[in-house]
């Protein structure tokens, strides 16, 4: 297994620089919209600065010339003044400047008074988001995880996730205790209503695999909705490819977020996530000498932290039910 500490960078950062000024008015946001109607649908990237795949997949769609056939479609790419910093040679440094920009999306924290660049960011891609009746923002993860998608608790996020058909692992959860994520925001995560947002995390941070699952979530969604031709994702042409997906599907419902209480915290064997633990009652790991254990058989373990602060999400436990 590769130490994530020294995991190597496979991909190549996108010169995103031509995008810039994009044609909404809002720096790295461009818009497409079709004559026939339909959804508006958010391509986001880079909510973390060091996630170079989803840019990679974006940078691939403008640069295919890709345009919808219906409804509105947006691409953003989002932490641009972390991403800025990528240096390979230190590649875990640019995740963020100031803090991070998938615990900020509460009215608390973008209506209140405290600065900071991801704040500032976020205020000014607010509206974009405000306008998405779908959103499909694009992750990955430290550990060489396989991928995933996160949909949250409503039911309309799950059928969006099973909808794509890949990932294979569709995991449904509520957040971390640290603050709402993006697709947590406002009525994206109400129960009743129909804007939806779901979460892909893609894969390793910088395998060239990881840039490769998420153009093809991209494209999977679009086809989908009916937003693009199949012959110009290259069924027929010479585009990208969709690959032939054997794996099933499986919902996780996560019934559990621990949360470190002390800086003390630390695990009992190398987990790097989705592993299933069959015995209620196994420590998984501990925490200032209480023991973390399973809460029921065939336990899954969904992206345990590689460093655990106290105060932050150590790992979520979950239950496949389907």
């Amino acid at each position: 297994m590769t130490d994530p500490l020294f995991a190597p960078v496979e991909l190549t950062p996108p010169d995103i620089a031509p995008y810039r000024r994009g044609n909404t008015g809002i720096d790295h946001v461009t818009s497409l919209s079709a004559a026939e109607p339909g959804p508006h649908v958010v391509l986001n990237a880079l909510v973390h600065g060091n996630e170079l795949g989803g840019a990679i997949a974006l940078d691939a769609l403008l640069r295919m010339g890709l345009r919808p056939k219906r409804g509105r479609l947006t691409f953003v790419f989002a932490n641009t003044a972390a991403y800025a910093t990528f240096d390979r040679q230190n590649p875990y440094a640019s995740r963020y400047l100031d803090e991070d920009f998938n615990r900020l999306w509460s009215a608390d924290h973008l209506d209140g008074r405290r600065d900071s660049v991801e704040l500032r960011r976020a205020r000014a891609l607010r509206p974009v988001y405000d306008s998405a009746d779908l959103l499909l923002d694009l992750h990955s993860m430290t550990a060489d995880t396989a991928p995933l998608t996160l949909c949250g608790r409503t039911t309309r996020g799950r059928d969006l996730a099973l909808g794509l058909g890949y990932p294979a692992w569709v995991v449904a959860d509520g957040g971390h205790a640290g603050g709402k994520r993006l697709i947590d925001y406002g009525s994206f995560a109400e129960a009743e209503g129909s804007r939806t947002a779901i979460l892909v995390e893609c894969g390793q941070h910088w395998r060239a695999e990881t840039a490769t699952v998420a153009l093809e979530s991209c494209l999977r969604l679009l086809l989908g909705l009916e937003m693009t031709d199949p012959d110009m994702i290259g069924r027929q042409g010479n585009g990208p490819r969709l690959r032939p997906r054997t794996d099933p599907q499986r919902v996780v419902e996560v019934t559990d977020a621990v949360t470190a209480a002390s800086e003390r915290f630390r695990f009992t064997a190398p987990f790097i996530g989705m592993e299933v633990i069959g015995r209620a009652g196994t420590v998984i790991g501990w925490d200032d000498g209480r023991a973390i254990l399973t809460p029921y058989d065939d336990c899954v373990l969904i992206m345990p932290a590689r460093r655990v602060k106290s105060g932050q999400t150590a790992v979520r436990l979950g239950r496949i039910v389907g």
